[in-house]
């Protein structure tokens, strides 16, 4: 039960951090090796603290306001997921709300794995263009 308890502590001031836009301390909660990846997107994720906290900027900071909507959380003594919705407000009147399912692997204390399932088109639908276009850029695939 411990180490159930220390997960949880661990994911809850993950998300924590996340919705204070912390990205640099969200990235020190994964491992050198650990890995986020959004399971829609065919990219590769990324790759350690510094990568993490790299691509949440690139897709989150940008926007004006993030509301966190948990539901719930289920953990065992390696791996924590989250039910939860993200509510993204682009300061131009549009909000999207996201669900996600979001799986946490945690060895010593790091995250080794944070892969988030949700539905793309619900983000793609709507999102302000300029945002999907910096997301582009962001990838190559737009100028």
């Amino acid at each position: 039960m411990a180490q159930r308890d220390d997960n949880l502590r661990l994911v809850e001031a993950f998300w924590d951090d996340l919705y204070r836009r912390d990205f640099d301390k969200v990235g020190s909660y994964m491992a050198d090796d650990g890995r986020y990846e959004d399971v829609p997107v065919p990219d590769g994720g990324a790759v350690g603290p510094e990568a993490v906290a790299a691509r949440l900027r690139i897709g989150l900071e940008p926007v004006e306001k993030m509301v966190h909507r948990p539901n719930r959380m289920i953990a065992d003594d390696e791996t924590v997921m989250t039910e939860h919705i993200e509510e993204w407000h682009f300061g131009d009147g549009e909000m999207v709300a996201l669900p996600f399912v979001s799986v946490h692997e945690i060895r010593d204390g790091k995250i080794t794995l944070w892969r988030d399932y949700w539905n793309l088109p619900t983000l793609m639908d709507g999102a302000p263009q300029w945002w999907l276009d910096r997301l582009a850029a962001a990838s190559g695939g737009g100028g």
